[in-house]
């Protein structure tokens, strides 16, 4: 019972705030509210460079990795477990996943810094 009502009342604020979204105005846009801020003056070179690729890759490369890692964390606290076999043969399948991913990423020259 208390399932329903608390998808009810979930249901009931969502459909209400996309109402209140969808018929509040919208915000008008122009120029000089879209350009770069720089204390008041006007910008000296454009605020939106680019940037490179590489460094956008090997940021996605470490959260991946950083991510397996802290999969590994519990081991130690997961050895004291009934079935150990299957702790470690999971453990072992993690761990050459990971070395799969890092082998791949420097045959393809992913790490490398400079192009």
């Amino acid at each position: 019972m208390n399932a329903i009502v608390i998808l009810f009342i979930n249901a009931t604020l969502s459909l209400g705030l996309i109402t209140v979204a969808f018929w509040l105005p919208h915000l008008n846009i122009y120029a000089e509210k879209a350009g770069a801020y720089e204390c008041g003056f006007d910008p000296m070179s454009s605020a939106r460079l680019p940037f490179s690729m590489k460094f956008f890759l090997i940021g996605i490369t470490f959260l991946l990795f950083d991510l397996e890692i802290t999969l590994l964390l519990p081991l130690p606290w997961a050895m004291h477990s009934t079935n150990t076999y299957f702790t470690m043969l999971v453990s072992f399948l993690l761990v050459s996943v990971l070395a799969l991913g890092l082998m791949y990423e420097w045959t393809n020259k992913g790490l490398e810094w400079t192009e």
